[in-house]
């Protein structure tokens, strides 16, 4: 069984360490800093064998220096020399194998050209997505395009719907108020906010999602929808799904 579990870092990162089973070998997601991952390492008495990364924002790559000098794991990223210490570099189609499950690696830009997201199938299917997909959201753009974060997150849409996905960020609560305005309809979203602000109440996590539940409650999944649309539509274009994308991200980026 391969066991995840969340560092919290800065503000509202999270970085994810992968177990399997017994095994003192572990694997983290996204290190942006060292410190949170080394306590826990020496705490568990654990030993990093690898690490993955999504993409180049500094803070999901700026402990990779101080954890490679201190453990020499092996890192798996995208082919992009901003970031210091890639070990092997990987791409759309290519898979590897972390923690005794293969993972398959899905070229996801829109957030960054660079970005990837790990998905391994399997009881429960696991997707590691950095910051492509939200729960109940997705990634600013800062340097892909509309079509291309729409794209990514689509082909997310086709997973098993009981994939739980591990993002990177604990933007829930934001990310669902904002999602009650862009789908004022959707029942299911009224009650997620609910349940979100219980678990931060309770300093609780409230990741991992799933595939399913982001079917319900993600508005950037649901542009399809006459309550997504007509809310957009009071926003700017939704003459079709992308014009729809389109405008949800760009109000919420002034919300």
């Amino acid at each position: 069984m391969l066991s995840v579990t969340p560092i919290p870092a800065f503000s509202d990162n999270y970085i994810w360490l992968l177990r399997q089973d017994a095994s003192q070998n572990v694997c983290v997601v996204d290190p942006g800093e060292a410190a949170p991952v080394i306590e826990m390492l020496e705490r568990e008495s654990l030993t990093l064998e690898t690490v993955l990364i999504t993409h180049h924002h500094h803070d999901h790559t700026g402990g990779l220096s101080e954890l490679i000098s201190r453990y020499a794991p092996r890192v798996i990223g995208p082919d992009n020399p901003a970031i210091k210490g890639i070990t092997d570099a990987v791409g759309e189609g290519d898979e590897v194998r972390v923690m005794g499950r293969l993972f398959e690696v899905m070229a996801t830009p829109g957030h960054t050209l660079d970005h990837l997201s790990f998905f391994t199938p399997g009881i429960p299917s696991l997707l590691f997505c950095g910051d492509t997909l939200f729960c109940a959201g997705c990634g600013r753009l800062f340097e892909g395009t509309p079509e291309q974060l729409y794209t990514a997150l689509n082909r997310f849409a086709e997973l098993p719907e009981e994939t739980l996905v591990f993002a990177a960020h604990e933007y829930t609560q934001a990310n669902l108020v904002f999602a009650r305005e862009a789908d004022p309809d959707n029942k299911h979203v009224a009650h997620a906010l609910q349940d979100c602000r219980r678990a931060r109440e309770a300093e609780r996590p409230t990741l991992p999602s799933t595939i399913g539940r982001e079917l319900n409650i993600n508005p950037y999944l649901r542009v399809h929808t006459a309550s997504v649309r007509n809310a957009a539509g009071a926003q700017g274009a939704n003459g079709d799904n992308l014009d729809t994308f389109t405008t949800l991200r760009k109000w919420k980026n002034r919300f």
